[in-house]
Formats: C-alpha cells, sequence, structure tokens
C-alpha cells in the first residue's frame, strides 16, 4: 500500500486553511511510511511565478489570467504524473476546481466550460477535499498586504456558494475549517486514508 500512487487536492476559498493543512497532512503521510510530493498552484514555474504577480494587478483582463493559470497548470500535471508514476502520494494545494469557480465568477465573458476546455490536458485527482469557511473568517486570517484582487467579502461569498455546489454536484468531500486545526487535519487524515485504502484494495 505504501507505493500505491494517489493524487489528491485540498481546494476552497481564499484562506481556508489549503496551505496549512496540506502540510500537516504531508507530515502525517510520511509519518506512516508514504512517500509524498507536496505542490500548490500556482506552481513553482517561471508561469506560475509570474501569474503570482498578475494576481496582485486588477489590471490583468480575467481572460488572460485563465489562459496562464492553464498554461502552468499543463507544466504542473506532466510533473505530477512524474511523482505518480514513482508511486507517490500527491498533495496539490489548490488545483482545477479553483481555475473553473474564480475565472467564471470573474468574468461575464468566462464560462466554466470554457475554463473546463482550455484544462482539457488536466489529469483528474483522485479525491478532491473542499475546505469551507466563512469569507470573513477566511479573509481576518490575512494581512492587507497579502490580499489578492479576488478576496473582498462579496465575491468570496458567491465563490463558496458556487464551491458547495460543485462539490454537491461532483461528489466531492466538503469539510468544515472554521473549526480547531487538529480537528479539522483529523477529519482530512481519515477521508485521505480510508480513499488511499479503498484504492490499493482496487489495485489488488
Amino acid at each position: 500500500m505504501k507505493d500505491t500512487p494517489f493524487f489528491l487536492v485540498l481546494d476552497g476559498i481564499d484562506g481556508c486553511g489549503s496551505s496549512t493543512h496540506s502540510k500537516l497532512l504531508k507530515g502525517y503521510l510520511e509519518s506512516n511510511g508514504f512517500k509524498v510530493y507536496l505542490t500548490q498552484e500556482p506552481s513553482n514555474s517561471e508561469i506560475g511565478k509570474l501569474l503570482r504577480e498578475f494576481l496582485k494587478d486588477s489590471n490583468i483582463p480575467p481572460t488572460t489570467d485563465a489562459l496562464m493559470f492553464a498554461a502552468d497548470r499543463d507544466l504542473h500535471w506532466n510533473e505530477i504524473k512524474k511523482k505518480l508514476y514513482e508511486g507517490m502520494i500527491v498533495i496539490s494545494d489548490r488545483y482545477l476546481e479553483s481555475s473553473i469557480i474564480y475565472q467564471s465568477l470573474s468574468s461575464e465573458d468566462i464560462s466554466m466550460e470554457w475554463v473546463k476546455t482550455i484544462n482539457i490536458f488536466a489529469g483528474k485527482p483522485d479525491l478532491t477535499i473542499i475546505l469551507d469557511v466563512d469569507p470573513e473568517i477566511s479573509l481576518a486570517r490575512k494581512p492587507d498586504q497579502e490580499l489578492e484582487k479576488f478576496e473582498d467579502i462579496a465575491f468570496l461569498e458567491k465563490v463558496r456558494s458556487l464551491y458547495l455546489s460543485r462539490a454537491k454536484e461532483e461528489g466531492y468531500h466538503v469539510v468544515n475549517s472554521d473549526d480547531v486545526i487538529e480537528v479539522v487535519q483529523e477529519i482530512i487524515q481519515k477521508l485521505v486514508m480510508e480513499k488511499i485504502k479503498n484504492r490499493h484494495k482496487k489495485n489488488k
């Protein structure tokens, strides 16, 4: 079971705790003998680095953001595939769902179907967990100077609503991340371990 490749994503609105819980989950899985690769989006590629700057610039068109995310993700997925081939568990802090939701809500010119189309080469995770949190709580977790152009209460309310709607449609697991970090992490760990065990049984 230790060499069973598995790709999981933690996603949700800004400030949901995906980065914190991704790191904690990596430590937990490694302590249980698994080989783990932790990554994030935007990735650490040159496109990803440029994208981080664009996310702070409100003058960049939403369509440009969406296309750059897709390009970064294409590179990112190829890196993920290599790690999965090596039998690793890959944890991604955000992935395609972020683009589908944020980009489709950022402009009337962008549909969810178009975002899916430009990301057609991105592989599907084995497990997606949506961390749900009240936008007022999530924004309070971030210093003002670190806020990106998508981060205001009204917009994040729409984002949260669409995340929950998409989770219901796609069968994603939703975990309330308002609670104490240790409690939330324990729920995530149980979910992940159950899915990994089930995946291992199927591969036997």
